[in-house]
Protein backbone atom coordinates (compact mmCIF):
# COMPACT_ATOMS: atom_id res chain seq x y z
CA UNK A 1 0.00 0.00 0.00
CA UNK A 2 1.40 3.44 -1.10
CA UNK A 3 2.92 5.06 2.26
CA UNK A 4 1.94 8.44 0.75
CA UNK A 5 -1.91 7.23 0.75
CA UNK A 6 -1.67 6.13 4.34
CA UNK A 7 -0.06 9.44 5.59
CA UNK A 8 -2.47 10.77 8.20
CA UNK A 9 0.01 13.63 10.63
CA UNK A 10 3.76 15.15 10.03
CA UNK A 11 6.62 14.14 11.91
CA UNK A 12 6.39 16.50 14.82
CA UNK A 13 10.14 16.94 14.35
CA UNK A 14 9.99 18.32 10.69
CA UNK A 15 9.45 22.05 12.61
CA UNK A 16 12.97 21.69 13.81
CA UNK A 17 14.37 21.59 9.61
CA UNK A 18 15.19 25.56 10.50
CA UNK A 19 17.40 25.17 6.64
CA UNK A 20 14.36 23.65 4.59
CA UNK A 21 13.72 25.11 1.35
CA UNK A 22 11.81 23.39 -0.28
CA UNK A 23 7.95 21.92 1.23
CA UNK A 24 6.36 19.53 -1.40
CA UNK A 25 3.13 16.80 -0.51
CA UNK A 26 1.34 15.11 -3.03
CA UNK A 27 -0.86 12.89 -3.76
CA UNK A 28 -1.52 12.63 0.98
CA UNK A 29 -4.92 11.52 0.57
CA UNK A 30 -5.22 10.96 4.27
CA UNK A 31 -3.30 14.00 5.18
CA UNK A 32 -5.47 15.92 7.63
CA UNK A 33 -3.54 18.62 9.19
CA UNK A 34 -0.43 20.56 8.87
CA UNK A 35 1.91 20.95 11.78
CA UNK A 36 1.75 24.18 13.96
CA UNK A 37 5.42 23.86 13.88
CA UNK A 38 5.59 24.32 10.10
CA UNK A 39 5.53 28.07 11.23
CA UNK A 40 9.33 28.08 12.38
CA UNK A 41 10.44 27.22 8.35
CA UNK A 42 11.63 30.54 7.87
CA UNK A 43 13.84 29.76 5.03
CA UNK A 44 11.20 28.23 2.85
CA UNK A 45 11.17 29.33 -0.06
CA UNK A 46 9.07 26.94 -2.40
CA UNK A 47 5.58 25.86 -0.41
CA UNK A 48 3.76 23.03 -2.94
CA UNK A 49 0.92 21.36 -2.06
CA UNK A 50 -1.07 18.71 -4.32
CA UNK A 51 -4.03 16.68 -4.22
CA UNK A 52 -4.40 16.49 -0.64
CA UNK A 53 -7.79 16.18 -0.13
CA UNK A 54 -8.77 15.65 3.39
CA UNK A 55 -6.51 18.80 4.09
CA UNK A 56 -9.10 21.45 5.64
CA UNK A 57 -6.37 24.13 6.43
CA UNK A 58 -3.16 25.55 5.64
CA UNK A 59 -0.50 27.19 8.60
CA UNK A 60 -2.24 29.63 10.61
CA UNK A 61 1.35 32.32 10.07
CA UNK A 62 1.69 31.60 6.73
CA UNK A 63 3.02 34.68 6.63
CA UNK A 64 5.88 33.79 8.92
CA UNK A 65 7.94 32.46 5.89
CA UNK A 66 8.99 35.37 4.94
CA UNK A 67 11.60 33.98 2.30
CA UNK A 68 8.75 32.69 0.43
CA UNK A 69 9.07 33.09 -3.13
CA UNK A 70 6.53 30.22 -4.73
CA UNK A 71 3.11 29.10 -3.06
CA UNK A 72 1.20 26.80 -5.30
CA UNK A 73 -1.45 24.65 -3.80
CA UNK A 74 -3.68 22.53 -6.30
CA UNK A 75 -6.41 20.17 -5.80
CA UNK A 76 -7.29 21.31 -2.48
CA UNK A 77 -11.01 20.75 -2.64
CA UNK A 78 -11.42 21.39 1.13
CA UNK A 79 -10.42 24.81 1.49
CA UNK A 80 -12.50 27.57 1.68
CA UNK A 81 -9.99 30.74 2.74
CA UNK A 82 -6.64 31.76 2.43
CA UNK A 83 -4.55 32.79 5.55
CA UNK A 84 -4.85 36.57 5.77
CA UNK A 85 -1.02 37.34 6.79
CA UNK A 86 0.06 36.45 3.20
CA UNK A 87 0.98 40.02 2.76
CA UNK A 88 3.84 39.64 4.43
CA UNK A 89 5.19 37.63 1.91
CA UNK A 90 7.15 40.74 0.29
CA UNK A 91 9.95 37.79 -1.43
CA UNK A 92 7.06 36.39 -2.87
CA UNK A 93 7.04 35.92 -7.10
CA UNK A 94 4.90 33.27 -7.90
CA UNK A 95 1.14 32.61 -6.84
CA UNK A 96 -0.67 29.53 -8.25
CA UNK A 97 -3.66 27.86 -6.71
CA UNK A 98 -5.17 25.54 -8.93
CA UNK A 99 -8.46 23.42 -8.26
CA UNK A 100 -9.33 24.89 -4.89
CA UNK A 101 -12.74 24.31 -5.87
CA UNK A 102 -14.44 25.43 -2.53
CA UNK A 103 -13.19 29.11 -2.19
CA UNK A 104 -14.85 31.82 -2.75
CA UNK A 105 -12.65 35.00 -2.02
CA UNK A 106 -9.08 35.48 -2.24
CA UNK A 107 -7.60 37.77 1.02
CA UNK A 108 -7.74 41.73 -0.09
CA UNK A 109 -4.06 42.54 2.05
CA UNK A 110 -2.13 41.51 -1.27
CA UNK A 111 -0.66 45.46 -0.93
CA UNK A 112 3.05 44.25 -0.23
CA UNK A 113 3.41 41.46 -2.99
CA UNK A 114 4.98 43.98 -5.11
CA UNK A 115 7.66 41.51 -6.15
CA UNK A 116 4.88 39.31 -7.83
CA UNK A 117 5.64 38.05 -11.22
CA UNK A 118 3.19 35.07 -11.54
CA UNK A 119 -0.57 35.33 -11.08
CA UNK A 120 -2.34 32.04 -11.99
CA UNK A 121 -5.91 31.03 -10.99
CA UNK A 122 -7.14 27.83 -12.23
CA UNK A 123 -10.48 25.84 -11.63
CA UNK A 124 -11.57 27.46 -8.74
CA UNK A 125 -15.20 27.09 -9.40
CA UNK A 126 -16.79 28.75 -6.41
CA UNK A 127 -14.71 32.06 -6.70
CA UNK A 128 -16.82 35.25 -7.04
CA UNK A 129 -13.99 38.12 -6.82
CA UNK A 130 -10.63 38.62 -7.05
CA UNK A 131 -8.89 41.37 -4.81
CA UNK A 132 -8.82 45.22 -5.31
CA UNK A 133 -5.56 45.78 -4.97
CA UNK A 134 -3.99 44.05 -7.50
CA UNK A 135 -2.55 47.38 -8.96
CA UNK A 136 -0.18 46.70 -6.41
CA UNK A 137 1.44 44.13 -8.32
CA UNK A 138 3.87 46.11 -9.92
CA UNK A 139 6.44 43.67 -10.89
CA UNK A 140 3.69 41.18 -12.49
CA UNK A 141 3.90 39.58 -15.97
CA UNK A 142 2.05 36.95 -16.16
CA UNK A 143 -1.62 36.61 -15.04
CA UNK A 144 -3.70 33.74 -15.95
CA UNK A 145 -7.15 32.96 -14.94
CA UNK A 146 -8.78 29.89 -15.99
CA UNK A 147 -12.24 27.78 -15.44
CA UNK A 148 -13.43 29.96 -12.31
CA UNK A 149 -16.59 30.20 -13.91
CA UNK A 150 -18.22 32.18 -11.00
CA UNK A 151 -16.31 35.07 -11.82
CA UNK A 152 -18.03 37.71 -13.40
CA UNK A 153 -16.02 40.75 -14.41
CA UNK A 154 -12.27 41.55 -14.46
CA UNK A 155 -10.86 43.83 -11.92
CA UNK A 156 -10.23 47.54 -13.00
CA UNK A 157 -6.92 47.55 -11.26
CA UNK A 158 -5.85 45.29 -13.89
CA UNK A 159 -5.14 48.16 -16.60
CA UNK A 160 -2.48 49.85 -13.56
CA UNK A 161 0.21 46.63 -14.25
CA UNK A 162 2.09 48.67 -16.51
CA UNK A 163 4.71 45.42 -16.44
CA UNK A 164 2.24 42.62 -17.72
CA UNK A 165 3.29 40.91 -20.50
CA UNK A 166 0.87 37.89 -20.60
CA UNK A 167 -2.83 37.73 -19.76
CA UNK A 168 -4.94 34.52 -19.78
CA UNK A 169 -8.52 34.42 -19.27
CA UNK A 170 -10.39 31.12 -20.58
CA UNK A 171 -13.50 29.54 -19.06
CA UNK A 172 -14.71 32.88 -17.23
CA UNK A 173 -18.11 31.88 -18.29
CA UNK A 174 -20.14 34.66 -16.84
CA UNK A 175 -17.91 37.60 -18.52
CA UNK A 176 -20.00 39.65 -20.93
CA UNK A 177 -17.16 42.35 -21.27
CA UNK A 178 -14.05 43.35 -21.24
CA UNK A 179 -12.86 46.96 -19.75
CA UNK A 180 -11.71 49.14 -22.44
CA UNK A 181 -8.65 50.18 -19.86
CA UNK A 182 -6.94 47.16 -21.11
CA UNK A 183 -5.61 49.34 -23.83
CA UNK A 184 -3.24 50.53 -21.32
CA UNK A 185 -1.36 47.28 -20.78
CA UNK A 186 1.32 48.66 -23.03
CA UNK A 187 3.58 45.96 -22.25
CA UNK A 188 1.28 43.32 -23.41
CA UNK A 189 2.56 40.69 -26.19
CA UNK A 190 0.09 38.22 -25.14
CA UNK A 191 -3.74 38.16 -25.20
CA UNK A 192 -5.54 34.83 -25.12
CA UNK A 193 -9.01 34.48 -24.40
CA UNK A 194 -11.25 31.24 -24.69
CA UNK A 195 -14.23 29.53 -23.41
CA UNK A 196 -15.86 32.91 -22.52
CA UNK A 197 -19.15 32.03 -23.76
CA UNK A 198 -20.88 34.62 -22.34
CA UNK A 199 -18.61 37.45 -23.63
CA UNK A 200 -20.63 39.55 -26.30
CA UNK A 201 -17.88 42.28 -27.47
CA UNK A 202 -14.47 43.63 -27.41
CA UNK A 203 -13.63 46.87 -27.09
CA UNK A 204 -11.41 48.53 -29.95
CA UNK A 205 -9.22 50.18 -27.20
CA UNK A 206 -7.19 46.71 -27.48
CA UNK A 207 -5.88 47.97 -30.86
CA UNK A 208 -3.95 50.37 -29.03
CA UNK A 209 -1.76 47.84 -27.32
CA UNK A 210 1.13 48.55 -28.81
CA UNK A 211 3.85 45.61 -27.72
CA UNK A 212 0.79 42.89 -28.83
CA UNK A 213 2.25 40.09 -31.04
CA UNK A 214 0.25 37.18 -30.28
CA UNK A 215 -3.67 37.34 -29.77
CA UNK A 216 -5.59 34.33 -29.83
CA UNK A 217 -9.57 34.62 -29.12
CA UNK A 218 -11.96 31.07 -29.79
CA UNK A 219 -14.73 29.32 -27.88
CA UNK A 220 -16.54 32.55 -27.13
CA UNK A 221 -19.87 31.58 -28.84
CA UNK A 222 -21.75 34.59 -27.91
CA UNK A 223 -19.19 36.67 -29.79
CA UNK A 224 -21.67 38.95 -31.83
CA UNK A 225 -18.72 40.76 -33.79
CA UNK A 226 -15.18 40.73 -34.92
CA UNK A 227 -13.41 43.17 -33.47
CA UNK A 228 -12.09 45.12 -37.16
CA UNK A 229 -10.94 48.17 -35.68
CA UNK A 230 -8.73 46.68 -33.33
CA UNK A 231 -7.21 43.64 -36.29
CA UNK A 232 -6.89 46.56 -38.67
CA UNK A 233 -4.76 48.93 -36.15
CA UNK A 234 -2.83 45.93 -35.14
CA UNK A 235 -2.43 44.82 -38.81
CA UNK A 236 -1.33 48.39 -39.94
CA UNK A 237 1.29 48.99 -37.15
CA UNK A 238 2.84 45.89 -38.01
CA UNK A 239 3.08 47.17 -41.92
CA UNK A 240 4.77 50.13 -40.79
CA UNK A 241 7.45 48.40 -38.97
Amino acid sequence: MDALICLILLPNKLGNLKSLTTFHISYCKSLISLLYELNNLTSLTTFHINCCKCLSSLPNKLGNFISLTTLKIWRYSSLTSLPNDLNNLTSFTTFDINGYKSLTSLPNEFSNLTSSTTFDINGCKSLISLPNNLDKFTSLTTFDINGCKSLISLPNELNNLKSLTTLNISGYLSLTSLPNELRNLTSLTTLNISRCSSLISLPNELGNLISLSFFNIRGCSSLTSSPKEMINQIFKRYLSK
